[in-house]
């Protein structure tokens, strides 16, 4: 269904009026997130609402600041233009931006007619594109939606295995009497991933990205992912969520503070904004590692709290303060963490514990409308007469980012580039007690590698057509091992920092057996109706360490997704 000038002009200007009603997130990888922050680098400044360093996306928030928008990404339209204020918004950008408000409509109050099917499905399904059940009530909302997803691939030097993943499942969301949101989603899953993935899950006993698993047909994986949360406004400038999911921090493609590359983990946030400040209280159940998925017994925990205070300092500068300590107790939480205000170091102190703690800072510059520059700072240990005494000291660990977005290149419309270097010393995340480290069900809580490595990560996008999106990546990576001799050389987070340290100096990034690696994927999908997705991949990876041969990867995959997003091996 097209999208007239008119009908996105008559949605636009509905938006900005909204009640008090409570939202729910965007999936972490919805297709609508790189689209969110191409709009906010257009307009040159960072969201007045203040939450774009966080993710998952609010829904409301999302809709909400996109309308105040309004009138000038529509300046450049005809009927609309003024030269002095004229925002440029393709027709693939005007394609996004319907295709965000017919999967958010809960927060387009007016005439929604615009967005209804010519056709629906036995004229009771998919009344409007985005949903195959929408039902709207004087007192509440809900969307149910099911979750398709199959592909198959060919990994040329493993043509005896039939490569493959299968996901089905569904989608709830909604709210109740303008106060309380809901999502669910649950979804069944077998996979079959190229072989580096398949020496991945044996040797860490854990699946990216999941929890439990079972083996499925000898060298695949059965797994069930389920999610959900309940969100409501506990003030009026506070929000809060209690869920089962995960969460992001940070404006990279990678995170060194909170990433969602380990599993769901059940949590409670709590999100206070007023002014110019966002701020986040983010407490977790994690579970231990060690446990292996064949056991039926109970799984260890351990818990994680963690804060993120973000500022838009000038329109175009947002800087965050992180800080953020996973500890382990014998059956009990210490609620001393969950101190809002508080330092934990302080905290750490007064309890007489030395758990694992991190702090951090975040920034991003929007700059000519065009660029942005962010970057982090992890700082797990650091001692500053060490450094000046002799920086290989072991015990100074410390991760940096740093990276840059730059859309339409070459004044190309929807020409996107991503590139983004990250570097953590040894030891970084690691502590003298397993239970302690910065994991989660074998999983690291930041980036997959751990520590003691450098990464360049570049990302291409191009979405020539508002159904078609083109994406190549390529990352590269050089970290050191620990050696056969048992020598730990500070990149494998889940091993004690005293287990296998032979002096207190001679750590320096990337020390210990050199391994290189790059992963390169070439991905093609095109959106034959809105949400379902066939989409062409190429992945080729090269991985060497030492004087070992090399472990070369090509795996071509065709498949059909349905309210699903890509699942990615980029690592």
């Amino acid at each position: 269904m097209q999208f007239s000038k008119c009908s996105l002009w008559l949605a636009l200007l509905a938006i900005p009026f909204f009640s008090a009603a409570q939202s729910t997130y965007l999936q972490q990888q919805s297709k609508h997130l790189h689209f969110i922050d191409r709009l906010e680098l257009k307009t040159g400044n960072i969201s007045d609402l203040n939450f774009t360093s966080t993710k998952p996306y609010d829904r409301r928030y999302a809709v909400q600041w996109l309308g105040a928008k309004a009138d000038s990404m529509l300046a450049h339209t005809p009927l609309f233009y003024n030269q002095d204020t004229a925002l440029r918004l393709s027709k693939t950008d005007q394609y996004n931006l319907r295709s965000l408000y017919l999967n958010n409509q809960e927060w387009v109050t007016g005439d929604r007619s615009s967005f209804n099917s010519k056709k629906p499905f036995l004229k009771k399904f998919y009344k409007t594109p985005a949903s195959f059940i929408e039902k709207y009530g004087d007192d509440f909302f809900i969307a149910i939606n099911p979750m398709i997803s199959y592909r198959q691939s060919v990994e040329l030097n493993n043509t005896d295995q039939n490569i493959f993943i299968n996901q089905r499942g569904l989608n709830v969301r909604g709210n109740i009497g303008k106060r309380v949101g809901f999502s669910a989603m649950a979804m069944d899953v077998q996979e079959r991933a190229p072989l580096f993935v398949q020496n991945w899950i044996d040797s860490l006993d854990a699946v990216p990205g999941a929890n439990f698993y079972k083996n499925f047909k000898q060298t695949g994986v059965d797994y069930f992912d389920a999610r959900g949360s309940f969100t409501f406004n506990a003030a009026k400038y506070i929000n809060f969520q209690i869920g089962y999911d995960r969460n992001f921090i940070g404006n990279g493609y990678r995170s060194l503070m909170l990433s969602e590359f380990a599993g769901n983990q059940l949590f409670v946030k709590l999100n206070t904004r007023i002014w110019k400040f966002n701020y986040q209280n983010l407490f977790m159940e994690l579970h231990t590692t060690g446990k292996s998925n064949s056991s039926n017994a109970l799984v260890p925990k351990k818990y994680a709290a963690m804060h993120h205070l973000s500022m838009n300092v000038l329109p175009w500068l947002n800087v965050g303060l992180f800080e953020g300590v996973v500890f382990g107790r014998k059956d009990k939480f210490e609620f001393g963490y969950m101190n809002p205000i508080i330092f934990y170091r302080t905290i750490e102190g007064n309890l007489g514990s030395s758990d694992n703690a991190l702090v951090g800072a975040d920034f991003k510059a929007n700059l000519f409308k065009r660029v942005q520059l962010y970057g982090q700072l992890v700082i797990d240990e650091f001692n500053f007469a060490e450094l000046r005494k002799d920086r290989s000291w072991w015990g100074n660990k410390t991760g940096t980012q740093l990276g840059l977005k730059y859309i339409d290149v070459a004044n190309v419309n929807n020409l996107d580039l991503q590139l983004e270097w990250n570097t953590v010393r040894p030891f970084t995340y690691s502590h003298f007690d397993s239970v302690s480290s910065y994991t989660h069900y074998n999983q690291p809580l930041a980036h997959p590698l751990g520590a003691n490595f450098n990464e360049i990560i570049a990302v291409v996008r191009y979405q020539p057509t508002g159904k078609l999106n083109l994406m190549g990546r390529l990352i590269y990576w050089k970290q050191g091992l620990d050696s056969a001799s048992g020598r730990n050389a500070g990149s494998d987070i889940f091993r004690l920092n005293t287990d296998g340290r032979t002096s207190n100096y001679g750590y320096t990034t990337t020390n210990g057996v050199e391994s290189k690696g790059i992963n390169a994927l070439l991905l093609a999908s095109y959106e034959v109706y809105e949400n379902i997705f066939i989409d062409a991949s190429l992945l080729l990876r090269r991985f060497s360490k030492g004087n070992d041969a090399a472990q070369n990867t090509t795996v071509f995959g065709l498949g059909v997704r349905m309210n699903l997003w890509y699942r990615d091996y980029d690592y």
